[in-house]
């Protein structure tokens, strides 16, 4: 076997031991043998006594896992000993045997018996994020609900569920949680995960190939469909029709639809009102950043998990006081504070994670401030530049209102956790790509000019946050 192969057949284990217990992939599918890789299809010899009964009883987990690895075109031919010494040998098999029908679709099955299906990428195939891992606190209690709801009652509660809020906030986590719990109580249900990312791919590589009515079956006969990021589907026209119509096929075929996106329905300008609309004919429950309570909950529990040792509880106090933007970041620095605790050999203190956090996040460390909020920004650039504030949000564009209206601008996407669609709303209900163009404008010259840099430094002593660092992330974020 070549190295090639043996690396994708375990990638292709890998994907199978996630979609059933242990028991039953130690029995049956542990002992499955890659033969080779022809083109797009995958030999599998399995032993010739029961070689029927897992092309029958796990047939569709098989090519599930072998497309999930080698894409939507591969299909996987499952052969017993026999039949392939007589390949061995120079032989031609009998035509057709040991081959799996090609892109049929599932059959539906409410069996507890048969083996459940579950396709997904990425973070959504992690079996660790569970219900029982997450952290329940007041910014996520409302989403939580609803989607333990939806895992335990398919399509009878909730549909479709629309996740939204920032990144790194546990969207992700509950889509994964969903999945996983389904199958734990319907085992018989085709599950499938994906992302707006993927599904866009995967779709652009059908409709090139000419596979459209295949990739139309993996998306539309399953029970429940979960996709993470669906914002990634805005400007792209024949993808959104797509989505559009399998959307309406699966809600109209009684199934369920979990969504996700870092902006509420509403936000989603550039999509499709009719697609705006489905997404919001449900419920929309939004995931807030984490406040001090949850977060430091999180940090107990990964370090419960994890069975980090402390010499001092209060160092999860100083992390999670310290860092309060989103989970990802809080559990980072609680991995970096561990790391170097382990790597000098200093106890775990309270002063060691000051002492790591003031170098990796010393924005954080001079502006542990509340976010601030737009009306606050819009008051404080008012008073500043003596305007009123029917004249900031006004359509005026003399220079005395346009600059201090960009300023606001500027500081309202750098100061607040607003989306670009938010903060246009609360200025006179202006298109986010006004806004976008607001903060390119107000970057440039805060870099090239000191007087408009001093303005401000002054707003930001006012308002009693931090200068904004020079803007170095990707300004067509709307999150």
């Amino acid at each position: 076997m070549s190295h090639e192969l043996e690396h994708i057949w375990s990638r292709v284990q890998a994907q199978l031991a996630l979609v059933v217990d242990e028991s039953t992939y130690r029995i049956w599918l542990e002992p499955l043998q890659v033969l080779e890789h022809d083109h797009d299809t995958l030999l599998v010899e399995a032993p010739p006594d029961a070689c029927g009964w897992i092309r029958e009883r796990f047939g569709r987990a098989i090519q599930a896992s072998v497309e999930l690895v080698l894409g939507p075109d591969a299909s996987v031919e499952i052969t017993g000993s026999g039949e392939d010494g007589a390949r061995a040998a120079g032989e031609a098999p009998r035509p057709g045997a040991g081959r799996r029908a090609r892109k049929q679709p599932p059959a539906r099955s409410s069996s507890r018996g048969a083996p459940p299906t579950l396709t997904a990428t990425g973070p959504l195939a992690n079996p660790k994020l569970t219900f029982d891992q997450f952290v329940i606190g007041d910014c996520n209690r409302l989403a939580h609900a609803a989607a333990l709801t939806v895992a335990e009652m398919p399509a009878q509660a909730y549909n479709p569920l629309f996740i939204c809020g920032p990144p790194g906030v546990g969207k992700t986590h509950l889509l994964s949680s969903i999945a996983i719990l389904v199958l734990a109580h319907n085992p018989g249900l085709t599950v499938r995960c994906t992302t707006g990312e993927a599904f866009t791919n995967e779709f652009l590589g059908a409709l090139n190939a000419g596979g459209t009515e295949t990739f139309k079956l993996r998306f539309r006969d399953v029970d429940v469909l979960l996709v993470d990021d669906v914002q990634f589907l805005e400007r792209k026209t024949k993808t959104e029709e797509e989505f559009f119509h399998t959307f309406n096929a699966l809600h109209d075929g009684g199934r369920q639809i979990v969504l996700t996106s870092d902006r509420p329905p509403h936000d989603l300008q550039a999509l499709e009102d009719r697609l705006r609309e489905r997404f919001e004919a449900g419920l929309v429950a939004d995931v807030k950043p984490p406040e001090l309570a949850t977060r430091l909950a999180i940090l107990r529990k990964r370090v419960q998990h994890d069975n980090i040792v402390l010499a001092d509880s209060q160092a999860l106090v100083v992390i999670a006081e310290r860092i309060t933007s989103n989970v990802r970041a809080l559990e980072g620095a609680l991995i970096r504070v561990v790391a170097f605790s382990s790597l000098t050999g200093r106890p775990l203190t309270a002063e060691l994670a000051r002492e790591v956090l003031d170098s990796l996040y010393p924005h954080a460390a001079s502006n542990p401030q509340r976010p601030r909020t737009i009306a606050e920004i819009q008051a404080a650039a008012c008073t500043h530049f003596g305007i009123s504030s029917a004249e900031l949000v006004s359509s005026a564009r003399v220079a005395r209102v346009a600059w201090p209206r960009q300023l606001a601008m500027y500081l309202a996407r750098e100061l607040t956790g607003e989306s670009l669609p938010a903060i246009g709303r609360q200025f006179g209900g202006r298109d986010h790509t006004t806004v976008l163009h607001a903060w390119r404008r107000a970057s440039a010259r805060i870099a090239s000019d000191d007087a408009s840099r001093e303005a401000v430094e002054k707003l930001c002593q006012t308002l009693n946050s931090g200068l904004p660092k020079a803007p170095s992330h990707t300004p067509d974020r709307a999150s």
